[in-house]
């Protein structure tokens, strides 16, 4: 069965999202894809946070974009999410990419809002590309910061999502140069995963957690499933695997 698992924030069904844990985790389970979020804090660090504060995944308050990296790396990123994980940090993108090596594809989500998204950009898209990582990274974002990725390095590939109108929304992702679409996995359906294909696109939605839905999205076509349970994922891929050999 020839699906890519994408750890959605790592294995964050399992562990706290955007933290070494849950990227560890995802790396141990040998998944083909990991998501992580990309915020700019004040003094201009690339911090892997999906919230633009930090309050609901920490023991801190503030908004991201407010405070400074020394500030930020002392805050608890873990013990909300278990006692077991108390003491896990925020990361910057570079310790994050120091732990995510090897062949695994990186699907970066730059969070970017109207007053950092040049900064918060181009520090970002030239981090991946100094690193050598656009054979296996891309960017998914808005339109707007795609487009601006894009006019940094030609190179990069990219990612949109699929909103309804599900047909405006593959039409503009198209337009701008996407390699992958990352549609909502309720809009996903047989007939959107062939149009994106027919266009030359990677359809890989977001997010499946239950068996169910990640079968319904499988039966769609799709090219890989975005998962805060990787590991359901793998088990379930194998366990489809082997009825089709019987």
């Amino acid at each position: 069965m020839n699906v890519a698992v994408f750890a959605h924030r790592g294995a964050s069904g399992t562990h706290p999202e955007n933290t070494e844990s849950a990227l560890v985790e995802a790396m141990r389970l040998g998944v083909e894809g990991v998501e992580l979020d990309v915020h700019l804090s004040l003094d201009d660090e690339l911090i892997v946070i999906h919230d633009a504060t930090v309050d609901r995944t920490s023991n801190g308050t503030g908004q991201v974009r407010s405070m400074r990296w020394e500030e930020i790396s002392q805050l608890d990123a873990g013990a909300w999410f278990g006692n077991q994980f108390a003491g896990q940090r925020f990361l910057r993108l570079d310790e994050a990419l120091d732990v995510l090596e090897g062949d695994v594809r990186l699907n970066v989500h730059i969070k970017a809002y109207e007053h950092d998204r040049v900064e918060l950009v181009t520090r970002c898209v030239r981090r991946l590309t100094n690193r050598g990582l656009l054979e296996r990274a891309f960017i998914s974002s808005d339109q707007q910061t795609v487009v601006l990725a894009r006019r940094v390095n030609q190179h990069l590939k990219v990612c949109m999502g699929c909103a309804p109108p599900v047909e405006k929304s593959l039409h503009l992702a198209h337009a701008v140069g996407c390699t992958f679409l990352q549609p909502g996995h309720a809009v996903t359906t047989p007939e959107l995963v062939a149009a994106a294909h027919a266009k030359g696109m990677v359809v890989n939605p977001f997010y499946a957690d239950t068996e169910a839905e990640m079968r319904r999205l499988i039966d769609c076509g799709v090219d890989g499933i975005l998962t805060n349970y990787p590991a359901v994922l793998q088990d379930l891929l194998k366990r489809m695997a082997e009825t089709d050999v019987t």
